[in-house]
């Protein structure tokens, strides 16, 4: 699959699909991750919290390790200058490689100076165990602070994005500074499958719901990473390039009017343990 990408910050190339994979665990999720990379998925995102690593490692094993995109994601507890660079190398050594492609800040955590997470951030990119750095379910005001405190770029901010919940504002913030969105429940947990907007411009473009949905967010200038274990759900969600949706289109999307988070927010200091017990909560 000849996939589209975006140029970071970094100066680094970001696939604009790639799978999610947030509560898939054990052999489902080795065996998701390495069909979905034979499919030509090049992007796969992942975070320490997920409990995954291990198994998304062992699926990478037989890819070309430069091909692929590989993301990963700090959590609250583990943030502060010396506390990220160990996670960091716990994670390195979980999923078998000697480097992150893009290392984010999962959630925001205002009990621990941001310069001090940037700093650490900063620390790993110098060593070559992280080649982009950003932050994830930061809103505007989170965003600039962690900007402001960083001495490189801050290239990506991934935050709950969907038919369903129009970051119009956040999207407009982090598109002026050259941070590129990621959108995670892209689908908004299956709800826009069934938006009757979303179901007729599929209709009229021969397409799913599903296409339509992240077609609106790539056309918007995300990066999608919906989740799936289905095979079937694979290759329907890589066919969203080489055809558009009208302006039109985009405009009655874009003026559903629904604003339902499906991920409540988090910002304080949750330990791991607290992490595993909400898992279906807890993005």
């Amino acid at each position: 699959m000849q996939e589209e990408a975006v140029k970071l910050e970094s100066g680094h190339r970001m696939p604009v699909l790639g799978l999610g994979t947030w509560q898939m665990a054990g052999k489902v999720c080795e065996e998701t991750v390495k069909k979905a990379l034979e499919l030509g998925y090049r992007h796969i995102d992942t975070a320490e919290a997920y409990g995954n690593q291990k198994e998304i490692g062992r699926a990478m094993k037989g890819f070309d390790r430069p091909e692929l995109f590989l993301v990963s994601k700090a959590w609250t507890s583990n943030l502060g200058r010396d506390k990220i660079i160990r996670a960091c190398e716990r994670t390195l050594e979980e999923l078998g490689t000697s480097y992150l492609d893009l290392y984010l800040i999962h959630w925001p955590n205002e009990s621990v100076p941001i310069s001090e997470t940037m700093a650490g951030m900063e620390e790993l990119v110098k060593s070559g165990m992280v080649r982009s750095i950003g932050i994830s379910n930061f809103d505007a005001r989170l965003t600039k602070e962690a900007m402001d405190a960083s001495g490189i770029p801050v290239s990506v901010n991934q935050v709950e994005f969907h038919p369903h919940l129009y970051q119009k504002e956040l999207l407009g913030f982090c598109s002026k500074h050259g941070i590129v969105v990621t959108a995670y429940c892209p689908l908004a947990r299956g709800e826009a499958l069934t938006d009757a907007t979303i179901m007729e411009i599929a209709e009229s473009h021969g397409k799913t719901p599903a296409q339509v949905s992240l077609r609106w967010l790539v056309q918007h200038g995300l990066v999608v990473i919906p989740k799936t274990v289905s095979e079937a759900h694979l290759k329907e969600n890589m066919d969203i390039f080489g055809w558009r949706l009208s302006a039109a289109d985009m405009k009655k999307i874009d003026s559903i009017g629904i604003s339902k988070r499906q991920v409540n927010p988090v910002y304080t200091n949750v330990p791991f343990f607290v992490v595993r017990a909400a898992q279906k909560f807890l993005h």
